[in-house]
């Protein structure tokens, strides 16, 4: 079913709202604009939704079932502009398929999942830009590697990805503050990590719809921004 024009005007009117306000974020911090990429986070809607979230300006989608990922794209004329992004957990029997669809992967949480991504990128002959995904809250609940596990994964990557940076998310249940304090610690690793490796690792992906404020203070460079861009869009009760 196509997109009603109502609906459809009013996901531009969001998704240029949210653009103006990760603008305005980032310079009330004493940042660009550039230096923050909004992903689109899309796992709520439908592939022709989708479509018109990108019409309306948005060309990084971010999915977080690798199956949800790779059926849109194989449904639907995407922009070759676009530019898909894994976002949630990744079996390791699914990574062949995902691949195809070279997306940015945020969720390397294991160092299984690492060797299995880059080993499937050298059969595919591709460079795959992988995040680390840190556990930096603690929680037992959560998926990530340890903080302090991180440098010895960094030391020697295998060839067929490109660790670009790091991934996080605040705890379960936290405030704003808690949230802010998390992101800087995950900012603050990058840096760390950084220093005491011969790596650059330009990129934190942190901040959703209800803190990316706080994690663009702390230095996210990409925020997932998904229920924002929806509101009046879907019916979600």
């Amino acid at each position: 079913m196509m997109i009603d024009p109502d609906r459809r005007e009013r996901l531009k009117q969001n998704w240029e709202r949210v653009e103006d306000e990760v603008l305005r974020a980032a310079e009330g911090c004493g940042r660009s604009g550039s230096s923050v990429k909004t992903i689109g986070v899309s796992k709520y809607v439908d592939a022709e939704t989708t479509l018109a979230l990108v019409q309306a300006g948005c060309h990084d989608l971010g999915e977080s079932r690798p199956q949800s990922l790779w059926k849109k794209a194989e449904s639907l004329a995407f922009d070759t502009e676009i530019r898909w992004h894994l976002i949630g957990h990744l079996q390791r029997n699914k990574v062949r398929r995902l691949l195809h669809h070279r997306p940015v992967i945020h969720s390397i949480d294991s160092q299984r999942l690492l060797l299995a991504v880059a080993e499937e990128s050298a059969s595919q002959d591709l460079q795959t830009s992988v995040l680390l995904e840190v556990n930096i809250s603690g929680d037992e609940a959560k998926t990530g590697f340890r903080p302090q596990a991180l440098a010895e994964v960094l030391i020697s990557p295998p060839e067929g990805i490109r660790v670009i940076g790091l991934m996080a998310m605040a705890g379960w249940g936290t405030d704003r503050d808690d949230a802010r304090r998390q992101f800087e610690k995950t900012r603050e690793l990058r840096d760390q990590l950084q220093q005491q490796g011969d790596c650059l690792l330009p990129e934190l992906s942190m901040g959703m719809s209800g803190d990316f404020r706080e994690a663009i203070a702390a230095g996210a460079t990409m925020v997932r921004i998904g229920s924002r861009l929806f509101e009046g869009v879907i019916d979600r009760s």
